[in-house]
């Protein structure tokens, strides 16, 4: 009787009643009908038991981080700098709000976060320059959902948990298929372009910048160490295939030498650009190195995901506080409540979801679901075709976070025992739920893109579809091709 859960959480869902209460109510009326009152309490003990874990601790300091970059001015920098990159080409500000997008997610891995803060900004001014309000919130939706894919990532984190994977690999291995939805999606603006004679944008929107002394010199030291470190990477992958070994004091003294090279590489530079296109960049520097601190920090070993989300939110502090001057101590307790909210959403979800995880293993759904789907073919592309069809269609009705926790150990042993690789699987399933996001009738993003824009849902849907196309691409790209996702896990030592 058990294996009805499914079939009433989704009733439930059509009624309106929230997911949360849903995951719950399923299982728990299930258990009660079938005489196993005793499993019940386990069912709510497992809410509190799923949510006290370490490795979630990185979800609310992620969330933290993202509120505290949004609050302290840092969205806007983000926007001018992908302006001053992107402005000139035709439909510009569309390829400014998807560069913001793939920017934006190295802060804070949360699509909703995203089109709240992007779209608050940028679908105004589209529509000022010309575009039609269903375009510009459908483009701030579809580029919304790169959020999740390029690290830091909370749909990663949760299914790093749920399934004993390594956040790190994960991390890695969606840098590829998040910048390629990104670049997809240009490329759909870059052809409507040309049909719809979309405008071009101003490159420079504030001319004749200032910046604080402080802000000055970070960012100048800043550029330089980055630069330096870029070269010393090329420098020990060139000793590395002429089989030399660089002892500690020969790196420290080729990096001081590098800091040197790029001081003057940096120099030269000067001169071929604005003064204004140069500001703009400067700008940028301090909040583009919180995805290089996170993932810097957990490549080279220096500190877990966690304990990364959590210098995360240290440096968006010193940041805010001292070099930028954009944040006050009066708004640290509306930041704090914001990232406690939006926390506790995701932390619920998550414990209702192990929880209802605890169902799945005694109504033996894993097994029968393995059973069928072994049934259909045992070949694994065209199971993992299917696979990826059942996803999207999840993905239309349910968060991704749930989904993953829910399908996560039905699905991934199966094509673990077919020979693909489970950090493939993973990015897999994430991207292609996380994409669910955008997708009618249910996608998430689409009704905070709508109240956001004041544009109803059903317009967005319609002219988003363009957009859903080219990341459906993306997915069996991902699928049929693993170097695309797997090469810098391997590289890097993180996957076999």
């Amino acid at each position: 009787m058990l294996i009805w859960f499914l079939p009433v959480f989704l009733f439930f869902l059509m009624i309106g009643l929230p997911v949360f209460f849903g995951l719950l109510a399923a299982p728990g009326i299930l258990l009660w009908m079938s005489g196993q009152e005793r499993d019940i309490t386990l069912l709510y003990r497992n809410v509190y038991n799923g949510m006290d874990s370490f490795p979630l601790m990185a979800i609310p300091f992620f969330m933290l981080a993202g509120e505290l970059m949004n609050k302290g001015g840092i969205t806007t920098r983000l926007v001018e700098f992908s302006q001053a990159l992107m402005g000139h080409l035709r439909g510009g500000l569309a390829h400014v709000n998807i560069l913001s997008s793939m920017l934006f997610a190295g802060l804070s891995g949360s699509a909703v976060a995203d089109t709240s803060a992007l779209g608050s900004m940028l679908i105004p001014a589209m529509e000022k320059q010309g575009y039609t309000r269903r375009f510009a919130a459908a483009v701030t939706a579809a580029s919304s959902v790169i959020g999740p894919i390029i690290p830091p990532s909370g749909i990663m984190i949760i299914y790093a948990y749920v399934m004993g994977e390594s956040v790190a690999a994960l991390f890695l291995a969606g840098i590829v298929p998040g910048v390629m939805v990104g670049i997809g999606l240009m490329l759909v603006v870059r052809l409507m372009a040309d049909k719809y004679d979309l405008p071009k944008a101003q490159r420079i929107v504030n001319p004749g910048q200032k910046m604080a002394p402080v802000e000055y010199w970070v960012s100048l030291v800043l550029l330089r160490i980055n630069l330096a470190s870029v070269l010393l990477a090329i420098a020990f992958a060139i000793s590395g295939q002429m089989s030399l070994e660089l002892t500690g004091g020969m790196t420290a003294i080729l990096f001081v030498a590098l800091l040197a090279i790029s001081h003057f590489i940096l120099m030269g530079l000067r001169g071929a650009v604005s003064d204004d296109f140069r500001m703009v960049c400067k700008k940028a520097v301090a909040p583009l190195q919180t995805p290089i601190i996170i993932l810097g920090g957990i490549l080279i070993g220096v500190f877990t995901p966690t304990e990364a989300a959590a210098v995360a939110v240290a440096y968006a502090l010193l940041i805010g506080f001292f070099v930028l001057h954009s944040i006050k101590m009066k708004e640290i307790p509306g930041i704090l409540n914001r990232a406690g909210i939006t926390s506790a959403v995701v932390l619920l979800l998550v414990g209702a979801a192990m929880a209802f995880k605890t169902v799945v293993s005694l109504s033996y759904a894993p097994q029968i679901m393995a059973d069928f789907v072994l049934s259909l073919s045992e070949n694994p592309l065209i199971l993992l075709f299917l696979i990826n069809l059942l996803l999207f269609v999840v993905g239309m009705f349910l968060d991704a976070g749930p989904a993953i926790i829910i399908l996560g150990p039905i699905l991934g042993p199966i094509f673990v025992e077919l020979g693909v690789d489970p950090i493939h699987f993973a990015i897999i399933m994430s991207v292609n739920l996380t994409i669910g996001l955008a997708t009618p009738p249910m996608g998430l993003v689409l009704f905070v893109a709508a109240s956001v824009s004041k544009e109803r849902v059903e317009t967005i849907a319609k002219a988003i579809l363009p957009f859903l196309a080219v990341e459906i691409a993306v997915i069996f790209l991902i699928t049929y091709i693993p170097a695309l996702s797997m090469t810098i896990p391997r590289l890097t030592g993180f996957a076999n």
